[in-house]
């Protein structure tokens, strides 16, 4: 028996588990920004973000590089955060009211429907792992390329291929046995949806956008033990939880116990490190 994807149940789902999952993202944002910090600021980098640069961020979540984007334009530039989940962005309104930036304003949004924003608005379009999880990744780079001024640059960061990301590839095959769960069919939203050879470098060009560019960057996930990086990802990853929805409560206990058991594979006398590798995509509005 074969299930048919319904976009609208998806993005429904993933905006009630990143309600759910906003203050444990917001809690673990400093050693995400450990791990994610090289990718992003390669990403911001090839967005050509600079002093007074308007940047629009999809799928900003706590704004982690909401926050890198807006010191980097400072007081001349802005940043637009936008998600469908208010709750998340609620934490990164309040980051930046932490740090004293003036220069971010939030936006309750779809990706792939920027209706409020006008053409021709940013320089720059930037996403922190969150392409992957569009059901419709064309409509959403469209909209992005709409929002830019010509020669305005979009950039994302991505998970390159399962082989390369342990970290998370060992606790969605996990999840997928015990929920009974199939791959998911190419073009579906999900963690390695954009892995694929050429696969993301086709999504770009396919959406219009010229001097398209991958970058592999390496981001080992490090954490005092593998008991450590099962909480975080237990807690705080939305996606895992979403896979997770069909079963009972004693079933996810003992998935997440197997998780544990399995990631410390990549314990060592350090602690933990979990292999990763991002990619980041970047391409041009003519």
């Amino acid at each position: 028996m074969t299930s048919t994807f319904d976009p609208s149940v998806f993005k429904a789902t993933t905006r009630e588990q990143w309600q759910a999952a906003a203050e444990a993202w917001d809690r673990w944002g400093p050693q995400i920004e450990d791990w994610l910090g090289e990718s992003t600021g390669r990403m911001l980098d090839d967005a050509r973000v600079t002093t007074g640069s308007r940047v629009i961020d999809i799928a900003a979540g706590a704004g982690g590089q909401t926050l890198a984007a807006a010191h980097r334009v400072g007081t001349s530039g802005r940043v637009l955060a936008t998600d469908i989940s208010p709750a998340i962005l609620s934490f990164a309104a309040r980051a930046a009211a932490a740090a004293g930036l003036t220069n971010i304003e939030t936006l309750e949004a779809d990706g792939e429907d920027l209706r409020a924003i006008p053409d021709g608005t940013y320089d720059a379009a930037i996403s922190r792992v969150g392409l992957i999880y569009f059901p419709d990744r064309g409509r959403a780079l469209s909209e992005m390329c709409r929002v830019l001024r010509p020669g305005g640059r979009v950039s994302t960061v991505v998970y390159s291929a399962a082989e390369r990301n342990g970290f998370f590839a060992v606790p969605v095959g996990i999840i997928r046995a015990a929920a009974g769960l199939p791959a998911p069919a190419p073009g579906l939203p999900g963690p390695f949806s954009l892995a694929g050879d050429g696969v993301a470098a086709a999504a770009f060009t396919d959406a219009g956008l010229v001097d398209v560019t991958v970058t592999a960057v390496p981001s080992p996930v490090r954490f005092s033990s593998s008991a450590e990086c099962a909480r975080f990802e237990r807690e705080s990853f939305g996606a895992l939880h979403q896979m997770l929805a069909g079963v009972d409560e004693s079933t996810r206990g003992r998935t997440w116990e197997r998780i544990e058991q399995a990631l410390g594979e990549f314990d060592d006398p350090t602690g933990f490190v979990g292999p990763c590798e991002m990619l980041v995509v970047s391409g041009t509005r003519p």
